[in-house]
């Protein structure tokens, strides 16, 4: 199956998911998905993923994480960049965006990072997405 936009199709699938309350979701795996997965572990908004190998890219398997009453922690998630329109930040509107809620995943020179380890860093990038 040919995917225009695989990160969208990532984030398309957690929302999903979430509003279906399920505790697992499976997405083709790729080295910027498990990143972004990676990033999500890290601000809580997942509890765990893991690969799966198999014959062909392998699945990433990632699962879910709510609250005690069984709402999902995070309240949307967005694509900022997309394949046929590139949005690029630099380290000063990264420290303009900080002041609003949520999370921004960028791709850097540096790897995948949220944009509190840019800003440390003083570097910019793409804005793959916004969670919130």
């Amino acid at each position: 199956m040919c995917m225009t936009d695989p990160i969208a199709d990532m984030l398309t699938r957690i929302r999903n998911a979430s509003k279906a309350k399920k505790r697992f979701v499976d997405i083709p795996n790729s080295k910027i998905k498990e990143q972004i997965a990676r990033i999500l572990v890290e601000r809580d908004f997942i509890s765990k993923y893991a690969v799966i190998p198999d014959n062909k890219q392998g699945v990433l398997r990632i699962r879910m994480r709510y609250t005690l009453d069984h709402q999902s922690v995070f309240s949307g998630m967005s694509r900022v960049s997309s394949p046929g329109r590139r949005t690029y930040l630099a380290k000063d509107d990264l420290k303009a965006m900080s002041r609003y809620l949520g999370t921004i995943i960028i791709s850097t020179s540096q790897g995948v990072l949220a944009e509190e380890e840019a800003i440390k860093r003083g570097i910019g990038g793409e804005a793959i997405c916004r969670i919130w």
